[in-house]
């Protein structure tokens, strides 16, 4: 385990509901090739703050990954509705692409 990862963990264990802390844990495994833990990660931190709008982009690509792609398109689609309550353009935007991309990838 490397030193950032392990670090991240003592903070999730102090908070294990900070959003920031589970997003980047998420990342970190992901990183590292983990991609069963940054799945972990990635879903604990959408139940645990559903508003956290950079979630859905990169649980989506993790789903793309895994070839899940109508768990993808479910969350993009989500990300789309939490990006535009939050007022997110750039977010919502990224989020429009990589749907596009994925129902339409000519």
């Amino acid at each position: 385990m490397t030193n950032r990862l392990q670090y991240l963990t003592q903070l999730h264990e102090a908070s294990p509901l900070d959003s920031f802390v589970l997003f980047a844990l998420a990342k970190e495994h992901e990183g590292v090739g983990d991609l069963f833990q940054a799945l972990s990660f990635y879903t604990r931190l959408k139940e645990a703050d559903p508003r956290y709008v950079g979630t859905y982009y990169h649980l989506g690509k993790l789903y793309e990954q895994q070839n899940e792609l109508q768990n993808a398109i479910l969350t993009y689609k989500q990300g789309i509705e939490i990006s535009r309550q939050a007022g997110d353009r750039h977010a919502m935007s990224e989020l429009q692409g990589a749907l596009l991309n994925l129902e339409d990838p000519a």
